[in-house]
């Protein structure tokens, strides 16, 4: 008896302790990106091989300059290329470690970055942001707004503004240039910064104003597109005592390794900086003088929703950690469960275009997966310049095309880029999460 109850014990203890190695290994044995074959992670090489021809096929058209992509399954690099050029005068090529601007993919790292402080119970995700920015008390929301002078009146909000909802961009504050038309004819009458191309001036002092600013809607009612990302933060700069700038660096550029990702560029890696360009109504492809060189500023304004600049491989290494379920090289940035808070559906019955929207990116919906091979609950984003990226957790994919131009006519680009790699799968995953 005895016997049979020590060997059960033993038994037990093996169990546990193989248990117990398992999850450390998974931790420590995540993938980190090492280019590879296709066919090591069930891809093919020459059905990769297919997106040549219709990527140089929009170059040849003049629809686009030049275009990078790169593509990881399981941590393996299995497609990184680019095609085209860089300087349409100049003709010298479009190389692999190209620096863009990311504009809008700014707001993935920033909200990451925000979500390590939670996880260290410096705030709730529906504490009230004037909790932490006072000027945020007591907010109002447009009622009518006079085109010709830009007055206007408002009613006070029903609810604060939350922390959840400028993660979710329910908040109600909307974006200069690209949001609404009251929008953007109130916050250039304040002179609120969009983040691209504004490198003057602070956080601190363009958030304090846009928060006297009245809202769009009721905090929660509806999914607009704005500026919550800067305030998110500024809301970084309160918490952690440091610039947006010191922070991300600290916390996730240097560490993860990624070395060329910047608000404002070194000297020394200011010619690696992609040219950019613009559609004319003619769709004809020209410089873009005005947004050329604000990555090469002594710049002091860093915009939580617009402001990076970063190369593909840099960007890669973050996505990759955030499918590692916030685990890099041996390095945790974030709990398992905080990852899984990050990409669930956090707008409830709102909608963000098909797509729901999580803690920073946008959730692939069943009803987007039927239209192209993009599974759900996928998450992505893209950026002003033309730059798309997204994480398939079910297919373990990573994927990103990158160009630098804006007012684009020919987005279906993107969509056939997502198809040409799916296609490529030559063996579903079937350990998926």
């Amino acid at each position: 008896m005895k016997t049979c109850i020590m060997t059960g014990l033993l038994a037990g203890f093996f169990v546990s302790a193989t248990v117990q190695t398992g999850m450390a290994q998974t931790a420590v044995v995540s993938p980190v990106l090492k280019e590879a074959t296709a066919e090591t992670v069930g891809m093919s090489t020459s059905r990769l091989q297919r997106m040549d021809a219709v990527i140089n096929e929009y170059i040849a058209k003049g629809r686009q300059a030049g275009v990078g992509v790169l593509i990881a399954r399981h941590g393996k690099i299995v497609y990184h290329k680019t095609y085209g050029l860089d300087d349409l005068e100049t003709k010298s090529p479009l190389k692999r470690d190209a620096i863009f601007r990311i504009a809008s993919q700014t707001k993935a790292l920033t909200s990451v970055g925000l979500m390590m402080l939670f996880e260290e119970g410096k705030f709730l995700l529906d504490d009230p942001i004037s909790k932490y920015i006072p000027a945020f008390k007591n907010p109002k929301v447009l009622d009518k707004f006079n085109e010709k002078d830009s007055s206007y009146t408002t009613v006070p909000a029903t609810r604060e503004i939350t922390i959840r909802q400028l993660l979710t961009h329910t908040s109600g504050i909307s974006y200069p240039g690209i949001g609404t038309k009251d929008a953007v004819a109130l916050y250039a009458k304040n002179k609120i910064p969009s983040g691209i191309g504004t490198p003057d001036g602070t956080l601190a002092d363009a958030m304090n104003r846009l928060a006297v600013l009245p809202l769009l809607h009721q905090p929660g009612e509806k999914w607009t597109y704005g500026l919550s990302v800067d305030v998110v933060g500024y809301l970084i700069e309160v918490l952690s005592g440091q610039s947006l700038d010191q922070f991300l660096h600290a916390r996730l550029f240097d560490p993860l390794g990624m070395n060329d990702t910047y608000f404002y560029l070194p000297t020394a890696k200011q010619n690696r900086l992609a040219m950019v360009y613009v559609e004319d109504e003619a769709k004809a492809i020209r410089p873009l003088p005005s947004l050329r060189d604000y990555p090469k500023k002594a710049g002091t304004y860093y915009s939580g929703g617009a402001g990076l600049s970063s190369t593909m491989y840099d960007y890669a290494i973050f996505l990759q950690m955030m499918l590692n379920d916030g685990e890099y090289a041996g390095k945790r940035y974030l709990s398992p469960t905080t990852v899984r808070l990050i990409t669930m559906n956090q707008i409830g019955d709102l909608n963000q275009g098909n797509n729901k929207f999580g803690l920073g990116f946008s959730i692939t919906s069943e009803k987007s997966a039927s239209l192209l091979p993009v599974s759900a609950g996928s998450f992505d984003w893209g950026g002003f310049f033309g730059t798309t990226y997204w994480v398939d957790p079910k297919e373990g994919i990573v994927a990103q095309i990158y160009t630098q131009k804006v007012r684009n006519s020919y987005g279906d680009l993107t969509d056939k880029f997502k198809v040409l790699v799916y296609q490529a799968i030559t063996q579903l995953n079937t350990t998926a999460r």
